[in-house]
């Protein structure tokens, strides 16, 4: 009695801790009941491990395990269902890696306990098959129209129509999950949810079947059911977009655009929570992204959008046949175990697989659509491309074989011909590369050597700015210079008294000019001395470099010497001669300064 109290207390709590971790979530935040409902579920989904398991490996489970012979109605106890899930998960461990493995005793339990709640409220200890095939071809991992192809192989009748009463059925056991996360008010199962589905059809097939639930927007009852399935594509996707809400730098998942605020983003955790701020709104139309595209990428596929490269209105789905296969005979048909989670792109390799009817679960063979289709796989493996043949009369056999010929060597002198455009290509660039770089000291530039060849450039021409600087002030102070000699030549000429060594010791150029310079002097730059008189001209334009400060240091001195002489010769002067030597000392003091 302790034990088995002990076992019940186990139980209660294991049932009861994915609803708490759930809750931990919380997930009730989210504005939007539609994004809430998928939210949980798909984080059911991940807590019990259901994502790694493919959906055909879950039909694989269902054959091994004898579902497949079982009617939909027919009841399961828990112990059994316990078997099942031991079978799925451990399978799942031996096709994953050592790295990876998953807890399988406590997958088991949050699973059970999971289904548990949801199809057995009433504490019978039972399920039919029927619920348990819809909950786990629902909440496993995969692509969304595998698992409507399954659900629609078990609702359907022996010519490839669906029957609306099985549909009606698989709406009762499926939106159970949303009720079982607390979301029943908003996806519950009513009596009109089938035709809510499928107003105005009466004749349902699989084609007609997939249009309206992988339609945009899906039927309201199972609008959640294609957006979980979003999420698991999106929880990865990294946007470089700056949220206009809480100013994060970059999204992950979701990406809103609101279709009336230009540029306003907003990242899945805001929209989710409903935050708005400045001119937007939550009645704004938001349209959602699961990608990221850059400007470049948009204009390109603009490009080809409108030059018809890009087809528009492509089809959620591949189309496939609208009549159901007749069933195969299997009896010495060995049959491939698949051996990875991507089952299903191995299984859809062939376009225009047919679809899965109940026409053999009524057969007296009882084989089940799941074994048909690996059967069908095995069978198109074998056969490689010979079905296309097998459908033809014999008589044009030759003529196949032939036309085939012509084509692989069609394609093999294309493949020349592509060989031999490259090989040219290849060639051009090269001669291309060799005259852009036609000697070795060029081909071996590198970042270095370029960067201080711009710097020498910029200092050659940072010091001719400054040469021509210098120059201008060279000439300037030439003018002036030339002035000063004048002045003072016209007061060694105006002066009486004024004797012959006088008369020699005005003569200014004589003390600087260059004596190792030619007699006739060399032309400077032509703006350099432009406008100066034949004496400054004669002194500073010698064909040898000079100092110009010591030019104009000898000049100066050459100045004082003068001034000092007329100085002396004005004193001897009478009182008449006071202006005149006033005159001499404001310009002799003029021109030291200078």
């Amino acid at each position: 009695m302790i034990e088995e109290g002990s076992k019940r207390g186990k139980a209660m709590v294991e049932k009861r801790q994915l609803f708490m971790e759930m809750r931990a979530q919380n997930f009730d935040v989210i504005r939007l009941s539609t994004y809430r409902t998928a939210c949980k579920l798909r984080f059911v989904q991940k807590r019990c491990n259901l994502h790694l398991v493919d959906v055909w490996n879950m039909i694989e489970a269902f054959r091994d395990n004898g579902l497949n012979t079982l009617d939909h109605n027919a009841e399961i106890n828990v112990s059994r269902l316990e078997t099942i899930l031991s079978s799925i998960y451990y399978q799942l461990n031996k096709r994953l890696p050592t790295t990876h493995q998953i807890n399988v005793e406590q997958s088991i339990g949050l699973l059970l306990n999971f289904m548990v709640a949801t199809y057995d409220s009433e504490g019978h200890g039972k399920l039919t098959v029927f619920s348990m095939k819809a909950m786990l071809a629902t909440m496993c991992g995969g692509k969304i129209v595998d698992k409507l192809r399954y659900i629609f192989s078990q609702i359907s009748d022996s010519s490839g129509v669906m029957v609306f009463a099985k549909f009606d059925q698989f709406l009762r056991e499926v939106l159970k999950l949303p009720t079982a996360v607390f979301e029943g008010p908003s996806f519950g199962y009513t009596e009109h949810s089938v035709r809510t589905c499928f107003p105005q059809q009466k004749k349902i097939l699989l084609n007609t079947f997939l249009d309206v639930l992988m339609a945009d927007p899906p039927p309201q009852c199972l609008v959640w059911l294609p957006l979980m399935h979003r999420l698991a594509n999106v929880e990865n996707v990294f946007h470089p977009v700056e949220c206009s809400y809480c100013r994060s730098e970059s999204m992950m998942g979701f990406r809103y655009r609101c279709q009336q605020c230009h540029g306003y983003q907003l990242c899945q955790s805001c929209f989710w929570r409903g935050h708005a701020n400045g001119p937007h709104s939550n009645q704004h139309q938001m349209k959602e992204h699961s990608s990221w595209k850059s400007p470049a990428k948009k204009l390109s596929h603009a490009i080809s959008k409108s030059l018809g490269c890009v087809p528009i209105g492509e089809p959620p789905h591949p189309v496939f046949p609208e009549q159901a296969e007749r069933p195969q005979e299997l009896t010495h048909t060995v049959q491939p175990k698949p051996v990875a989670n991507n089952m299903n792109d191995t299984m859809l390799m062939s376009s225009g697989t047919p679809t899965p009817t109940k026409s053999v679960l009524e057969s007296p063979s009882r084989l089940d659509e799941e074994h048909r289709l690996i059967a069908r796989y095995a069978a198109r493996l074998a056969a490689e491309a010979g079905n296309s043949t097998q459908q033809c009369p014999p008589t044009d056999l030759s003529f196949n074989f032939d036309a085939n010929k012509q084509q692989r060597q069609l394609i093999a002198e294309l493949e020349n011909k592509n060989r031999e455009i490259l090989q040219e290509i290849q060639r051009l660039r090269l001669e291309h590369e060799q005259a852009s770089q036609p000697t070795p000291e060029k081909a071996q530039q590198n970042p270095t050597l370029l960067a201080e060849l711009r710097l020498l450039r910029h200092r050659k021409d940072e010091l001719e700015r400054r040469m021509s600087a210098l120059q201008e002030s060279r000439r300037e102070l030439m003018v002036q210079l030339e002035g000063l000699m004048r002045l003072l030549k016209s007061q060694s000429g105006g002066s009486p008294h004024s004797s012959p060594s006088h008369g020699a010791g005005c003569s200014m150029p004589m003390p600087i000019r260059s004596t190792s310079a030619g007699s006739t002097p060399t032309h400077t730059p032509q703006d350099c001395l432009a406008g100066v008189g034949g004496d400054v001209l004669e002194a500073f334009a010698q064909g040898v470099p000079r100092n110009l400060r010591n030019d104009l240091l000898v000049a100066a001195d050459s100045i004082t010497n003068t001034m000092s002489s007329l100085v002396k010769e004005l004193h001897s002067v009478d009182d008449g001669g006071e202006e005149e030597e006033t005159n001499m000392r404001n310009g002799g003091d003029r021109a030291e300064a200078e």
